[in-house]
């Protein structure tokens, strides 16, 4: 008997446009693998996910920006493609939250795990994140919301520069604004000017205390919570390096056993009462070396596949596997193995890994999205550094200073400055 209920297909649900989104390429090569019929609904025309040997069918997204009520017509011309039940795996948090909200509606098509339909919404939230986190006694950097350019200007001299600024719903930011969901601010004028942008962004800006990234600090955890709350598949692991430096996205992970980031995730989703795949991201306090949590997705995070065990379970064929009936198999979790997204890291693609090493894009057995992605990865850069340079050229050239004989030189400061 097969791993999984073949019988019953998969719909991976995604809005965000990014055509680089590994984890999507991830969970169809899971559950493909394992004979389920993956159907995609995401963008097609740019990414490499359509490649996939493993897709059964690509369908028309919504649009970003999308209201539940559009999300909800998109999924019911699925379930009508389809013609049987299917478990629904959402891929980004704009539609996590929009499926918890329509949960009632789409329960005659879709698989869904049982909670309140408004926790996905309430953790994805940034600015209740803090709140969430203090009824789980759970560490979280020191969060402030300001209601006025003013207060906001406050906050930031409450709580230091530099300080981290988070619109609340990264979601909704307008493609286009130049907004992004998470700035390094370093003036108190700066915190004033985007709090001026609250409108445009959709939803609240949230300053926050800073917690500098340095070596073994930052760490996450994919885990997901069964029909009885109890956490399956996942684990912890730690990021080696992110991209951008500092503040981004893993570039490569390590499954590293941790039993304090283990029992956080925990207690945070055994209070929550929480149900589903989660992903979190936590960074070490370098002073008291405590853990912070810094998001809470609901959903899967990209790297996802680290995380396949012994026995083959991740979280999203744990997903599948709990939905349909069936029994969740005891995997031992692999220790050591790396997780490589190459595009971002093409060094650390090639070196050899003692613990075992899964790449986001290449896959023997599905080699075609690996060239679509390079030969989309090359094109990227090649439009960036056009801009850039299109950018340095239409600059108007600075007044160049010819000092007398006797004036001292610039120094480096001044030179940067002038």
């Amino acid at each position: 008997m097969p791993l999984l209920d073949t019988r019953v297909p998969a719909v991976l649900l995604r809005i965000d446009q990014n055509p680089f989104h590994h984890g999507t390429l991830g969970a169809v090569r899971s559950l493909g693998r394992a004979g389920v019929e993956v159907h995609v609904v995401a963008d097609s025309a740019r990414s490499p996910v359509h490649a996939s040997r493993y897709v059964r069918q690509m369908h028309p997204p919504p649009l970003p920006g999308a209201s539940p009520d559009d999300i909800l017509g998109v999924l019911r011309r699925v379930a009508d493609r389809i013609a049987r039940p299917a478990v629904l795996v959402p891929m980004d948090d704009a539609c996590a939250v929009a499926v918890a909200r329509l949960r009632n509606e789409l329960a005659p098509s879709y698989l869904l795990p049982t909670m309140p339909g408004t926790l996905p919404e309430r953790v994805a939230d940034k600015a209740e994140l803090a709140a969430v986190c203090a009824s789980a006694g759970v560490p979280h950097p020191m969060t402030l919301v300001p209601d006025s350019a003013a207060r906001a200007a406050a906050a930031a001299r409450q709580l230091g520069l530099p300080l981290v600024a988070k619109w609340s719903r990264p979601w909704l930011l307008p493609a286009g604004s130049g907004l992004r969901s998470t700035v390094l601010v370093r003036s108190v004028q700066q915190a004033r000017e985007l709090y001026l942008r609250t409108e445009e962004a959709g939803s609240r800006l949230l300053l926050q205390a800073y917690l500098p990234p340095g070596p073994n600090r930052d760490w996450f955890f994919h885990g997901y919570a069964d029909h009885s709350g109890t956490l399956r598949a996942g684990g912890p692991g730690r990021k080696r390096l992110d991209w951008p430096r500092g503040a981004g996205l893993t570039a490569v992970g390590c499954w590293t056993p941790n039993p304090q980031v283990q029992a956080l995730a925990e207690r945070l989703t055994g209070e929550l009462g929480y149900r589903g795949i989660f992903d979190l991201d936590f960074r070490r306090c370098g002073t008291t070396g405590s853990y912070h949590l810094l998001d809470f997705n609901p959903r899967p995070g990209a790297q996802f596949r680290l995380f396949a065990d012994s026995a083959g379970l991740d979280v999203v064929r744990a997903l599948h596997l709990d939905l349909t009936g069936r029994p969740l198999p005891n995997g031992a979790p692999m220790a050591g193995r790396t997780f490589v997204v190459e595009n971002y890291a093409p060094l650390a693609a090639l070196r050899a890994v003692p613990g075992g090493r899964e790449l986001a894009w290449y896959a023997p057995d599905d080699r075609a999205p690996g060239w679509a992605m390079w030969g989309l990865w090359c094109r990227h850069v090649s439009r960036r550094l056009r801009e850039r340079l299109g950018a340095t050229a239409a600059a108007p050239e600075a007044p160049r200073l010819i000092p007398r004989a006797s004036s001292p030189s610039l120094t480096d400061n001044e030179k940067a400055s002038s």
